[in-house]
């Protein structure tokens, strides 16, 4: 089992940045690929970004690239996600993930809590 705690969200004003935080805990590997997924009022949950643990290899989904960053700390086994120039869109619950390969899918496999971003004009 793997404990995923996320924090740093909050309400920003358009314009402004926010450092989100997952802490994790458990049963880690270091073929995990952590990641950002949001899921807005009224949409699905999309992924936000991904990023493999030797932070080589990363995704961003098109709406933030260029405006947010993710990294990872594996000595802390925590993941960030600097979100930067932040826009009303934005706005959303934030999860951080664990996703592994299961047959040949790379899916979530573990879920934080979530933590809410609201981005006011």
């Amino acid at each position: 089992q793997v404990q995923l705690v996320e924090s740093g969200g909050g309400l920003v004003q358009a314009g402004g940045s926010l450092r989100l935080s997952c802490a994790a805990s458990g049963r880690t590997f270091s073929t995990d690929v952590m990641g950002w997924f949001r899921q807005g009022p009224g949409k699905e949950r999309e992924r936000v970004a991904t990023i493999t643990w030797s932070g080589i290899s990363t995704y961003y989904a098109d709406s933030v690239k260029g405006r947010f960053t993710i990294s990872r700390d594996n000595a802390k086994n925590t993941v960030y996600l600097q979100m930067n120039s932040l826009k009303q869109e934005d706005t959303a619950v934030y999860y951080c993930a664990v996703l592994r390969t299961v047959g040949i899918m790379m899916q979530p496999s573990y879920w934080g809590q979530g933590t809410q971003v609201t981005v006011s004009s």
